[in-house]
């Protein structure tokens, strides 16, 4: 936990009060904390904050605002993943908030088993958010949108999303064009399921806009492949 995350209510007064059970203990335990001691604190989709610790008991941390901090700026990429198996869902909520993804849209393919859409991890979301902005130092939490349909988004939500300004890349293995690398403009990211898109689906994505992108000859895991195409494009 890089910083505390709070919600605009528990900051009305002079004196910030930590009270989620959770928070005190990392801190606590973790952090081994001691009054005096500075903690940056942000207002969870506001500021960000140096403080210090003014009291603190096994309940409660309180911290007092010293001055403002520069909230860590986000990526400019749309992130649409074909939505994955509960136990990597977690992880890649929490590497691409951790990433600073602006925008985030788990999308239905061939692939998709229909029992993930049921699973809990879709309810719990925000707690992960959570999880990868405290391991950021960020405040702000990125848009999550869900499509349980493939066809009519690709044909009527993915074409808004794409200009010549801000284009849109699928990754494909087989494709011939090679993924870009630091760019400097906006752009939507699309990646598959475990297995990949069909080639039904690949088809319907270049149709409408997206250009077909290889990663290279490897086969890789859909979180690491997220993490990579980040990391390739804005380096």
């Amino acid at each position: 936990m890089n910083i505390v995350l709070l919600e605009l209510g528990d900051t009305q007064s002079e004196i910030w009060s930590i009270h989620s059970k959770r928070q005190v203990q990392h801190l606590r335990e973790h952090l081994d904390i001691t009054v005096g001691q500075n903690l940056k604190v942000g207002i969870r989709n506001g500021a960000r904050y140096f403080t210090e610790i003014v009291s603190m008991n096994e309940q409660e941390v309180c911290v007092r605002p010293v001055h403002e901090e520069i909230v860590p700026a986000k990526l400019p990429v749309h992130l649409i993943v074909a939505l994955p198996r509960p136990k990597v869902l977690r992880r890649l909520m929490m590497d691409s908030v951790t990433l600073g993804v602006q925008k985030i849209s788990l999308i239905h393919s061939y692939r998709v088993d229909k029992s993930y859409w049921q699973t809990p991890f879709l309810q719990q979301m925000d707690h992960y958010v959570t999880l990868g902005l405290e391991q950021a130092g960020d405040t702000i939490a990125p848009e999550i949108q869900l499509y349980k349909r493939f066809k009519p988004f690709v044909e009527d939500v993915l074409p808004t999303l794409i200009s010549e300004e801000t284009p849109a890349y699928v990754a494909h293995p087989y494709a011939e064009q090679s993924m870009p690398n630091s760019v400097s403009h906006a752009c939507t990211v699309v990646v598959g399921p475990e297995g990949g898109f069909i080639p039904y689906e690949i088809d319907l994505l270049t149709k409408n806009g997206c250009q077909a992108v290889s990663l290279g000859n490897r086969i890789l895991r859909t979180e690491t492949s997220i993490s990579y195409i980040l990391g390739r494009l804005f380096v």
